[in-house]
């Protein structure tokens, strides 16, 4: 099994498409509370149900990719992906919409099973070159979604997004069945032994370390894109919807000049790149904190943390697919529990603070959480030193 830039592209583009479609919603929840009749706070849901299916099925579907073929399984998930967007878009009642979006967040985990899948189907020494490239396209699925379903509610109503994105799933299904290479499973374990490895997995340092390391690092994310919106909305500023989703551009371009640190993974140098970026993303939230006084250094940090963010992302998976060679799926899913856990924390919390502290607090929340994700990378190197000079003593 080879992997072709032509299928690198496709990674790419479907992990960018489905790990959109948990975001979608997020721009048009008021015209779909206006059309459902729903209450203001029963909108919420709308995007923690996708989220939570999503959390599940991380823990559940990902470990499947350790026991079959990957191709059939990536193509599977997609197809039922394109059912839960396919409910959502008809749903003429609250229930049934949420059922849909559950259908689709569970399956869209099928960007972890991608991400394991090109990992293994890389040399060694292109890994972490594959690893940023399809990884990046994460990045320009979450910031990407919110853009294009503004843009098609605008014009055809909020079950457009829903009816273009089943489009989207069933044309990469296809495409998935075609275009990637089948991925013969010589590997007999059950289900249950599947589940009870990646269990194990909780016990191993390097994975713990790593997976805490996202847990802070997404924390940190999510505090900056769930609460930036407040101070750059109020005064002096009270800019527009439309105008705080340009300040996505700049995150994109962070998160995207990071793919580069994948190379630098491949070169040996994972460990050395997420110390610097944790340090920068710590640093990024001086600048981003000035977004009640200037806007000049908001954009300047919002490059900056969406690089370290990326670029530590990309070196952890890089770590973790080396090591557990054996387990890609399963160790991807594992890590990817911390992340989400991490996002949810981040996101809740830095509403919370805002209300109590204003910007500053935030602020400071997102950066404690970065040297939160410092500190723990400054003890695992610590260790790891220590058990090398046992080992040679």
């Amino acid at each position: 099994m080879t992997l072709t830039s032509g299928r690198r592209a496709l990674f790419a583009v479907i992990c960018a498409v489905s790990v959109a479609t948990i975001y979608v919603a997020q721009p048009v929840l008021a015209q779909i509370g206006g059309d459902l009749g729903l209450p203001e706070a029963d909108l919420g849901w709308i995007v923690t149900t996708g989220q939570l299916g999503y959390l599940v099925g991380l823990a559940l579907l990902v470990p499947l990719g350790d026991m079959f073929d990957r191709r059939r399984l990536i193509a599977g998930h997609l197809l039922l992906a394109a059912g839960g967007m396919a409910l959502a878009a008809v749903a003429a009642h609250l229930w049934l919409l949420l059922a849909g979006l559950a259908l689709a967040g569970l399956f869209a985990v099928v960007v972890q099973t991608t991400v394991a899948f090109a990992a293994d189907l890389s040399p060694a020494a292109d890994r972490g070159r594959t690893l940023g490239a399809v990884t990046s396209s994460v990045v320009v699925g979450i910031l990407g979604a919110r853009v294009l379903a503004g843009g098609l509610a605008d014009l055809w109503g909020w079950r457009s997004i829903y009816v273009v994105f089943a489009a989207f799933l069933l044309v990469l299904t296809c495409f998935a069945l075609k275009l990637l290479p089948s991925d013969p499973c010589a590997r007999q374990a059950t289900y249950g032994a599947v589940l009870i490895s990646l269990g194990r997995l909780f016990r191993e340092r390097l994975f713990v370390s790593r997976g805490l390391i996202a847990f802070f690092l997404f924390a940190s994310f999510a505090s900056l894109w769930s609460g930036l919106a407040l101070p750059l909305s109020a005064e002096p500023w009270h800019l527009s919807t439309g105008q705080i989703g340009l300040f996505g551009i700049a995150g994109l371009a962070g998160a995207l000049g990071a793919s580069r640190a994948g190379q630098g993974a491949d070169a040996g140098r994972a460990n050395a790149i997420t110390g610097g970026a944790l340090a920068l993303l710590a640093a990024s939230w001086l600048a981003t904190g000035q977004a009640s006084w200037s806007l000049w250094p908001v954009i300047v940090g919002v490059i900056a943390l969406d690089f370290a963010v990326q670029a530590v992302h990309v070196s952890n998976q890089h770590l973790l697919t080396a090591v557990y060679s054996h387990q890609t799926s399963s160790v991807i899913g594992g890590y990817m529990l911390f992340y989400s856990f991490g996002s949810a924390t981040g996101a809740t919390s830095t509403t919370a603070v805002y209300s109590a502290a204003g910007w500053a607090g935030s602020s400071l929340l997102g950066a404690v959480f970065a040297l939160g994700a410092l500190l723990v990378w400054a003890v695992e190197r610590r260790a790891a030193t220590d058990s090398r000079r046992d080992l040679l003593a």
